[in-house]
């Protein structure tokens, strides 16, 4: 046996325990799903109708869109638009009639879009994703091809998770105005996301960016204390406003200071904090000023973690010494 590769690998495990997950994961909870079948060739007769109509059965080539509410995202109340589009195929080595054969099962083709926004109504971001939506052993999985706002650049997976209400098909005679009324699908999806840029704080050779209101950092001799508002400078957190475009575009500026666009939200000690502000340092093309109020926290003083969380994606921890 090696002993010296032993040694080092020995000496490894400690910090690759620590590394943080390197794929975000949002779970999204959609309510009143329906998906409308294109099974009308009169356009007049189109979204014609506020009452339930029958839809017909699966038949290959025929056309759907369905359209969802976003409620909630990783527990937090949201808001959103989640929609597809696809084709009905149901692949399968030996398929019903009018439907595709193939040496595999599957199922649909399909294109999805989610817009996502927090309750208060901010816009946040969109995800993309399509492909053929797997059966069996597969899973409903398709891949996130690209995002924006606060995903862009993101990749990743999408797929369904539990349903509590099955989604309801309707005819596209049926008018899509009444669809809150008439009620539809209740599902919790999942996207495995992994993003161009994490939120996260900034980690100079003298440790994590985090300061006293008197610019002084925060170390193992000047601690932080609780209901003490600190200072960090962060990295990651997406567009500000008013503007919203790509961060990195242009240095930020002074005042009126750009606001960051999506929640940003900071735990100390697995508690969360009061965050005060949430701005682009001013001159900065990467870096963002984010003020928050230290909570009580469990325990004799010491290090604790401290982690950040912009659009519902948690950055990596790193700690601090709180008094």
């Amino acid at each position: 046996m090696n002993w010296r590769f032993v040694c080092v690998l020995a000496a490894w495990v400690p910090a690759l325990l620590a590394q943080s997950p390197r794929v975000a994961l949002l779970e999204v909870e959609l309510s009143n799903m329906v998906s409308y079948r294109m099974d009308v060739s009169d356009p007049a007769m189109l979204a014609s109708t506020g009452r339930l109509v029958d839809s017909i059965p699966n038949r290959g080539f025929l056309g759907f869109v369905g359209i969802a509410d976003v409620v909630a995202v990783n527990g937090k109340p949201a808001k959103g638009l989640w929609s597809n589009r696809g084709e009905i195929l149901k692949p399968a080595p030996s398929p019903g009639p009018n439907l595709a054969i193939a040496n595999v099962l599957s199922d649909d083709h399909i294109e999805c879009t989610i817009d996502l926004f927090t309750a208060d109504g901010t816009w946040v971001g969109k995800l993309a994703d399509r492909g053929l939506t797997g059966t069996g052993s597969i899973g409903p999985t398709h891949p996130v091809l690209g995002g924006a706002g606060a995903f862009l650049g993101v990749v990743g997976e999408h797929g369904w998770v539990t349903w509590s209400t099955p989604m309801r098909r309707t005819s596209a005679q049926e008018d899509p105005s009444v669809r809150q009324i008439l009620g539809g699908g209740k599902v919790l999806v999942r996207y495995y996301l992994v993003p161009k840029q994490w939120p996260e704080v900034e980690v100079t050779a003298a440790g994590p960016s985090v300061y006293h209101a008197d610019g002084l950092p925060v170390t193992a001799s000047s601690p932080a204390r609780a209901g003490e508002v600190l200072i960090m400078r962060a990295k990651g957190l997406g567009p500000t406003r008013p503007t919203l475009m790509p961060a990195g575009f242009k240095p930020f500026g002074q005042e009126p200071y750009e606001e960051v666009n999506s929640p940003v939200e900071v735990t100390v000690g697995g508690k969360e904090a009061e965050v005060i502000n949430k701005i682009g340092w001013p001159g900065s093309y990467d870096l963002y000023r984010v003020d928050f109020r230290v909570p009580a926290t469990d325990g004799a003083p010491g290090m604790v973690a401290l982690r950040l969380t912009a659009a519902w994606i948690a950055g990596p921890e790193v700690r601090i010494s709180v008094q």
